[in-house]
């Protein structure tokens, strides 16, 4: 694929690669899955679903993510990124392992409960949303029980993903700041939720940098201080 894009144009095509290779070797802190998970929610948010889906995808594959790892990052991400977002990104994952005989979902999934009741959010943000409207809160305790059985993804892997999605919509305030937390709260050090947003730099440099001064403030005013 690395051809596919110097034949598009050899300049860009090392911008690019000099890009990869300073995420790849600067940013010690994210596990190479991390990374390729952080990919292919940026592609599901940008609907950048050609030549770099298709790229991270095949990275995804030689890092070992199954397809059924695949399906339950949409699943999740469909949350934040919005459902259209996320079936057609579904739609061009199933396309690219049907045209490069990939392999297969097994069907491994997770319980929905989507007719349960309750929510796994803090009781606090549950209050303060339906404080804000009532149906919205029962909307948003609908999509956040019926992720809570997912077990593919850790959830720091979790964390860090919705991370980057606040970092690429720009909602960088109680969503940064709770998925922030649960990061932190998974074991992740300031220093590596730091590599999270500036790995979103690739994603779009000056929501990054907008992201990393929130980042600052938060860390700060958590306690959350650089080894």
């Amino acid at each position: 694929m690395e051809n596919q894009v110097k034949a598009l144009d050899p300049v860009f095509a090392e911008m690019s690669a000099a890009t990869d290779c300073l995420l790849s070797d600067e940013i010690p802190e994210l596990t190479t899955r991390e990374k390729v998970l952080l990919c292919l929610t940026a592609d599901v948010c940008q609907q950048t679903l050609g030549l770099p889906f298709q790229q991270h995808v095949a990275r995804a594959v030689d890092c070992g993510l199954s397809a059924d790892d695949l399906r339950e990052l949409l699943r999740f991400v469909a949350y934040d990124s919005g459902y259209p977002a996320a079936l057609a990104a579904l739609a061009r994952l199933t396309d690219l392992e049907r045209e490069h005989a990939l392999p297969a979902p097994t069907g491994q999934g997770h319980e929905v409960n989507a007719n349960g009741t309750g929510s796994p959010l803090p009781e606090s943000m549950r209050q303060a949303v339906a404080a804000l409207d009532v149906p919205f809160g029962i909307y948003m305790d609908l999509q956040s029980r019926m992720r809570a059985d997912m077990r593919l993804l850790s959830v720091r892997e979790r964390a860090f993903i919705t991370m980057t999605v606040d970092v690429l919509f720009q909602t960088l305030q109680e969503s940064f700041r709770a998925h922030l937390t649960r990061a932190l709260g998974a074991g992740a050090t300031p220093e590596e939720v730091r590599a999270v947003v500036r790995f979103s730099a690739q994603f779009g440099m000056t929501k990054a940098w907008r992201a990393m001064h929130v980042l600052d403030a938060l860390l700060t005013e958590l306690g959350a201080t650089r080894v």
